[in-house]
């Protein structure tokens, strides 16, 4: 943990900063980042052991409008289209004020960010919306990925670093991004993957001779990494295992936190305020309450940490909170390992295998409910509006050998121990896979009978699975004679239990286009900002895009501390 500066201890013996941010994902990086690169003394306070909260082990990617990258790559879109495609997706409830400062400060926050840190993204060439069909929607331009970051820029910081589960990396400690898995899976079949492949192997082995992981990040990771060096560099404080205790109001402004460090209550108190980033209530005992109910057990994916501190630390100044969203949560499908000393491991399944040739999901019944290649947050929406809250990923041998099946990896990996853990049912036939898993035997029989004879022909009558760009972008691009359906003929069977899972909570403070937290009477609360899932998502519990989540996040992390610089009088960068 960073000493503190005798600098920064007022007469009394208290901390005294410009800002603080509480929580260390992509929002409360940005926050600090852009307070930082604009001559502010930051704290970040987290509450966790490592940094990076949820975004850490994200995706990394961000879906913003009008980036200098889609320009440069002649990408044809608008303001409007963009507008009118939230407005569509997200519905009667869209916030205007929030989405117009995101369509209009998006690009300008991204752009700012990456003249003044670290940060770097690459557009995706091809990168449906998750409904490229609605009004305003597209395939290409919005969507951005981060580009790969060596983890020892961070010297000794690297080691604090969230890391992700085993199961999210190659070997248990290699990070890979989606080209990487692309280029895992081709590697049989094509020279330039087989090549990608032993460069990163080469480089993995190496960096394990002096570290306890890969320091090639990607994703997340890397996202994380990339801010939070350039943060450091200006001289932003982190405190670790740090938690906030109430916030301290001075006629009427927050100027504070106290919070308990080192086993010791400390008031620290900030000039322009206090940004909430602390990642949402996914992982709180308030989140059922949020949530529908189900028959099984729902898996979040967020931090142990995320509790709803924003939520609690906030009553005491009145602050809004958001109502009547279409989902409380970013929903996705999650399976779980239970390894032998008892731990339980999480995979989401996101991008590997659901909208896969001859991967399949069924209900008890043995029946499919839903296109199992739309967006993981609809695939769990479709999960609660059917009743199916509860459902198996099936697939045949060769499915499993080309492409995997949640923690289970394709040819040459050998899946025995996670049969032997009960993760992944295997069988001879269908029939017998359908008994192992608890299915009606009758009821999957007819179901392969139908989706069979539509997958020989490369459609999906039933579901449409594949019917859209972004669900044959989800595919596999080069099977024939479609990227999203095969039929499933050949055995061992394969199968794992899925259940309703989040990425985080999508319901927090209700904010203004500034970021700044609302009291219940919509008057703003001097001193107080939120980001990331600790703000109201301006999404409303809907899934627009790739990266609707971390997008928000920075923009709004980046918009708060623009303020909180603006209001302090430095309004201009100034870079250390």
């Amino acid at each position: 943990m960073n000493a503190m500066h005798p600098s920064s201890l007022d007469a009394q013996g208290d901390a005294q900063y410009d800002l603080i941010v509480l929580g260390s994902g992509a929002a409360g990086f940005a926050a600090a980042t852009t307070a930082t690169g604009r001559g502010l003394k930051v704290l970040l306070i987290e509450k966790a052991r490592q940094f990076g909260g949820t975004s850490a082990i994200s995706g990394g990617a961000v879906w913003i409008y009008g980036t200098n990258q889609a320009k440069a790559a002649g990408v044809q879109d608008s303001a409007e289209a963009m507008r009118t495609y939230l407005r569509r997706t997200i519905g009667p409830g869209s916030d205007a004020e929030l989405i117009n400062a995101y369509i209009e400060h998006g690009h300008e926050a991204l752009r700012w960010l990456e003249k003044h840190s670290e940060l770097t993204y690459n557009l995706r060439p091809i990168s449906p919306d998750y409904y490229p069909d609605e009004q305003g929607g597209t395939e290409t331009g919005r969507a951005l990925e981060i580009a790969e970051y060596d983890g020892r820029r961070l010297g000794q910081r690297f080691k604090d670093l969230k890391m992700p589960p085993p199961g999210m990396l190659l070997f248990g400690a290699m990070m890979v991004n989606r080209v990487d898995i692309q280029h895992f899976l081709s590697f049989k079949r094509s020279a330039k993957s087989l090549w990608h492949c032993i460069k990163l192997m080469t480089r993995y082995g190496l960096d394990r001779l002096g570290h306890h992981r890969g320091t090639r990040l990607t994703t997340g990771n890397a996202l994380i990494a990339r801010l939070a060096t350039t943060a450091f560099e200006r001289g932003c404080e982190l405190w670790l295992d740090c938690t906030s205790e109430s916030l301290i109001i001075e006629d009427g402004c927050v100027r504070g936190v106290v919070v308990k460090h080192n086993g010791q209550l400390r008031r620290v108190h900030a000039r322009g305020g206090v940004v909430m980033a602390t990642g949402g209530f996914a992982a709180g005992s308030i989140a059922a309450s949020y949530r529908p109910q189900g028959d099984s057990e729902h898996l979040s994916m967020s931090p142990d940490t995320n509790v709803g501190d924003s939520l609690r630390l906030s009553e005491v100044v009145n602050a809004a909170s958001g109502e009547d969203l279409a989902a409380n949560f970013f929903w996705a499908p999650v399976s779980e390992l239970q390894h032998a000393d008892g731990g339980r491991e999480r995979f989401p399944h996101l991008v590997t295998d659901r909208a896969k040739p001859g991967v399949i999901a069924v209900n008890k019944a043995g029946e499919r409910f839903v296109n199992e290649s739309n967006s993981y947050h609809h695939f769990v929406q479709t999960m609660f509006n059917t009743g199916n809250t509860r459902c198996w990923l099936i697939c045949d041998a060769t499915a499993m050998n080309n492409y995997g099946m949640g923690l289970a990896r394709p040819r040459p990996v050998d899946n025995t121990e996670l049969v032997r853990r009960g993760y992944l049912y295997k069988a001879d036939s269908a029939e017998q896979l359908a008994h192992a898993i608890g299915v009606d035997a009758q009821g999957l029989s007819l179901t392969l009978q139908h989706y069979n004879a539509d997958a020989r022909q490369g459609l999906d009558s039933a579901f449409g699975k594949g019917s859209n760009a972004y669900n044959r972008y989800m595919g596999d691009p080069e099977h024939r004679p479609d990227p999203c359906n095969a039929p499933l003929l050949k055995a061992p069977w394969y199968g794992i239990e899925i259940h309703t899972g989040d990425l985080g909570s999508a319901r927090g403070l209700v904010t203004n286009g500034n970021a700044n937290v609302l009291d219940r009477s919509g008057a703003p609360i001097p001193g107080l900002y939120a980001a990331g899932n600790d703000m109201n998502s301006l999404m409303r519990g809907t899934y627009p895009g790739p990266g609707i989540t971390l997008g928000p996040g920075l923009v709004f992390g980046y918009l708060a501390a623009t303020h909180v610089a603006e209001c302090l009088g430095t309004p201009t960068p100034v870079i250390h």
